[in-house]
């Protein structure tokens, strides 16, 4: 099967006139045979509006993933359900836990779902909860939970589960999308937080395969060592991946790297960037 994949919410934007920008993250994935699916919703600042902007139905998706429970992956699917009606919505059943930020200074703020579980399903959702590898629709499968079996990849450690700072949130519930194409997998990420080189172990430990085509998304190298990001650029050069569109959580000194050291392979994954495999 072939897809379109086309990126709705991102930090930056690209040459389609009128979008906008935002921290977040949220992708449109077209079959050529079968419904769209809509991988994250961002914060809610700029679903809606790009695409419009880009001509993309939203009424006509009936399945959403949310990769996991962070407001900039999550916070735009009140907003979707209130304008576009019920969809069907594939996540991990930690999604909703009470997720913040520490600061330096001591001072904490909520990163969680802006919208309890009650409020959305009288919006309209229809939650579908697992922390399993499983398919989702012909040809596209979810990671389920990523196992940490790398030394290198040490997770963001600003991130709890409580205010005071006591309980480390490292994302267990962060799910990828896979996509079976005749080029190869394409691998959609929301921010990775379990590190993208576990994630790939884990891919290729539950299908066999190492045939990345594409890995598409954010990466979280933005938070992490020099040391992480060479041993992560060798690990893709050596998997000979064709296209990394990184965006979101990359970070601007990490995706200059990655552009350096993988010049034909990388690409900007902005608002408006579409791949068509």
């Amino acid at each position: 099967m072939s897809f379109r994949i086309s990126i709705l919410c991102e930090n930056s934007v690209g040459s389609i006139t009128g979008t906008l920008g935002e921290h977040g993250f949220s992708a449109m994935i077209e079959p050529s045979d079968g419904e769209p699916l809509l991988f994250d919703t961002g914060q809610g600042l700029t679903l809606l509006h790009n695409a419009r902007r880009m001509n993309k139905n939203l009424t006509a998706v009936n399945q959403v993933v949310i990769s996991h429970g962070h407001y900039d992956h999550s916070g735009g699917l009140m907003p979707l359900l209130t304008e576009c009606g019920s969809k069907y919505i594939y996540s991990h059943p930690a999604v909703f836990r009470s997720r913040y930020r520490l600061k330096d200074t001591g001072e904490s703020y909520s990163i969680a779902i802006p919208s309890t579980r009650e409020e959305l399903e009288a919006a309209g959702a229809f939650f579908d909860l697992s922390k399993e590898f499983r398919s989702i629709a012909p040809d596209m499968y979810l990671t389920g939970e990523i196992p940490h079996v790398t030394d290198f990849e040490t997770g963001d450690h600003g991130l709890y589960y409580d205010c005071g700072g006591e309980e480390l949130d490292s994302a267990p519930d962060e799910q990828s999308l896979v996509l079976e194409t005749e080029k190869g997998l394409v691998l959609i990420m929301g921010c990775c937080h379990a590190g993208l080189v576990n994630t790939l172990e884990h891919i290729a430990y539950m299908t066999g395969r190492r045939d990345i085509y594409a890995v598409i998304g954010g990466t979280h190298l933005n938070f992490c060592s020099q040391e992480q990001i060479g041993k992560t650029v060798a690990v893709l050069r050596a998997l000979g991946i064709n296209k990394l569109a990184a965006g979101h959580c990359t970070g601007f000194a990490a995706s200059a790297r990655l552009s350096r050291e993988l010049p034909k392979e990388f690409q900007s994954a902005m608002v408006g960037y579409t791949l068509e495999v």
